[in-house]
């Protein structure tokens, strides 16, 4: 159940290979990918993903800055983190760490799902000192109704049931159905990119770790918080996005002083590995704000 991806087998191809590294860094071995040069930009995938969520955007936004994007703690390449670590602000903590073992500070920070959370968790908490917060489709509020009483406790039993995280990597092995769930965030994936999701999603520790993280997941403190945020925030949201409810960024610029709104229209959750060049233009114009 616990078996994860290897390196030197699962990552052969990788994409941006290349750029990769294995730093330690808070007693975990993460994997982390550095390329181009300028102001650093710190990317932060979403639960699930890895660093090859940023294949497409990645490269293009290597012309203009210095790019860091970790696998975050559990997922993909890099080692989980303790169960009682797997909070928002334990999580926020880990890749604090990680940064200060680069010796980098990030400039400009760009978070996608979950890894908005996380970037603006660090914000608030003094681990990073950006000028500028770019959440993508961003989990920032906790769940309303039904689904906020029942979404966390679901994840924790599943947690509790090791067969779960190998079941699932073995449903995963069907292409289809790999590509069932990524139809349901909205988006439409070529087939390099299911057959990534169908890799990870095919490990049981990945699925485990990304489990893990939703089990301890508690957005009601970073709401609270929200408002003490002084770094600018801006808020790209796909039109089309099934995951999280666009109007979520509506509600956010009422908490946030001076947070900004950009509509990518035709764009689901994945929006960014649908259309990176579209992306990149949303960004470097939030960045001009």
């Amino acid at each position: 159940m616990s078996r994860r991806l290897d390196w030197d087998s699962d990552g052969e191809d990788w994409p941006q290979r290349e750029t990769s590294r294995f730093v330690v860094a808070d007693g975990l071995r993460w994997h982390v990918q550095v390329a181009g040069q300028g102001p650093v930009l710190l990317l932060l995938h979403g639960t699930g993903a890895s660093t090859h969520s940023w294949r497409g955007l990645m490269p293009l936004l290597a012309r203009r800055f210095t790019v860091v994007a970790p696998d975050l703690p559990g997922h993909a390449f890099t080692d989980p983190l303790p169960s009682h670590r797997l909070s928002l602000p334990g999580m926020a903590h880990a890749v604090g760490a990680l940064s200060r073992a680069l010796g980098l500070s990030p400039d400009v920070v760009l978070g996608h799902s979950a890894g908005a959370a996380v970037l603006l968790r660090m914000v608030l908490d003094g681990l990073i000192a950006p000028r500028t917060v770019v959440s993508m489709n961003g989990a920032l509020l906790p769940f309303a109704g039904w689904a906020g009483l029942f979404f966390a406790p679901m994840a924790r039993l599943m947690t509790m049931t090791p067969m779960v995280a190998t079941l699932f990597a073995r449903r995963a092995r069907d292409v289809g159905a790999v590509a069932r769930l990524v139809a349901s965030t909205g988006s439409v994936l070529d087939a390099h990119g299911l057959a990534l999701y169908q890799r990870l999603l095919s490990s049981p520790g990945h699925v485990a770790g990304a489990l893990d993280m939703m089990a301890r997941w508690d957005l009601a403190p970073l709401a609270r918080d929200l408002p003490r945020l002084a770094t600018p925030l801006q808020l790209l949201v796909a039109e089309c996005d099934a995951t999280v409810d666009p109007g979520e960024a509506r509600r956010v610029t009422r908490a946030v002083v001076g947070a900004t709104v950009t509509v990518l229209s035709r764009l689901g959750h994945l929006a960014h590995e649908e259309a990176p060049e579209r992306v990149l233009e949303a960004v470097l114009a939030a960045l001009r704000k």
